[in-house]
């Protein structure tokens, strides 16, 4: 960590944080400071970036500091995040979440992180918001005409505001502190069977070959019984077969390695497709639980409607019988 940031810099950042959210978040009485709380919780934000950038040996872009890009989206990340749990009104804080979400995607960019980025904004800002949507939408009750405007409760006031904070931001202090030290004990990517991923996409290494022009025309990587390319890892050669039946060893391309995405990939679809599944349940039963919510209300409104039309029609035939 003291590579990075200060830790006691980023503690008393996490506490001023802490304050200015705390601050932030709306009250009953609606007499919220809400302003200074934001000004505090950017305060809290500006000093861990001024501690990053001064831990670098610079600021915006000179010497080994990020660059201008990084304190942008890490701006609009902070200010956007801070504006869905202080909003009021639930589907501009829906709104706000997506804002935060791709300034988030931006990060992930300068990080060359590119499938994280894309599935970052597919994922949150593509499925799991519309979810969220439609449940607001669908649950939220309807206006009428006395209350055009009329919030809930739960939207207009935070419960447990101090309790909620506190609990977030030491979390965020303690996963920041693990994330730091772990990241030494964390495989590389060669350790952890990496380069072995390569032999399971025969197909790839002859598209690198040919843009090598390692490749002769005619020619195919010879595939294994178990479905894999020969390729010495050591000696970064792969076996090939030319059109006549010849084998030969041809030196791998130097720019041929497994991508991020393709770990993950792999990590996803062959060594954990249960997670795949899991998360479709969950995206369904929360649909399921949507459309359960919405007939309940559709239901209680017809019931009030009728009650409504029975109340007037008795209204009128006493009317009538007393007006004959």
């Amino acid at each position: 960590m003291d590579q990075i940031i200060n830790p006691l810099a980023l503690y008393a950042a996490c506490g001023l944080g802490a304050v200015g959210v705390c601050l932030a978040l709306p009250r009953k009485d609606g007499k919220n400071p809400q302003i200074v709380g934001a000004l505090i919780a950017s305060l809290a934000g500006a000093i861990v970036l001024l501690a990053m950038g001064l831990k670098a040996g610079g600021l915006l872009g000179f010497g080994n500091s990020p660059s201008v890009y990084f304190y942008i989206f890490g701006a609009v990340a902070l200010g956007a995040s801070l504006r869905v749990i202080t909003h009021p009104r639930p589907v501009y804080a829906a709104l706000y979440f997506v804002l935060s979400i791709l300034a988030t995607a931006g990060l992930f960019l300068i990080l060359s992180a590119e499938f994280m980025a894309f599935a970052l904004v597919i994922v949150y800002a593509g499925a799991i918001l519309i979810t969220y949507l439609f449940v607001i939408m669908l649950a939220t009750q309807a206006p009428t005409e006395e209350l055009e405007n009329a919030l809930a409760d739960y939207d207009t006031q935070a419960r447990e505001p101090i309790v909620a904070t506190a609990a977030g931001f030491i979390l965020l202090a303690v996963l920041t502190t693990l994330l730091f030290r772990g990241t030494v004990d964390l495989p590389s990517m060669k350790s952890s069977g990496g380069e072995a991923l390569m032999a399971e996409m025969p197909r790839r290494i002859e598209t690198a070959l040919s843009n090598a022009n390692k490749l002769p025309s005619g020619a195919h990587v010879v595939i294994n019984d178990r479905n894999q390319a020969n390729v010495d890892f050591a000696a970064r050669k792969v076996e090939i077969r030319t059109a006549s039946g010849e084998t030969s060893l041809v030196d791998l391309p130097a720019d041929l390695h497994v991508t991020n995405v393709e770990m993950v990939g792999f990590n996803l679809l062959r060594d954990h497709p249960g997670s795949i599944e899991i998360a479709g349940v969950i995206l369904l039963m929360a649909m399921l639980g949507a459309v359960v919510l919405s007939r309940r209300q559709v239901q209680i409104d017809e019931d009030a409607k009728e009650r409504r039309a029975q109340n007037l029609a008795a209204e009128l035939a006493q009317g009538v019988e007393t007006n004959p």
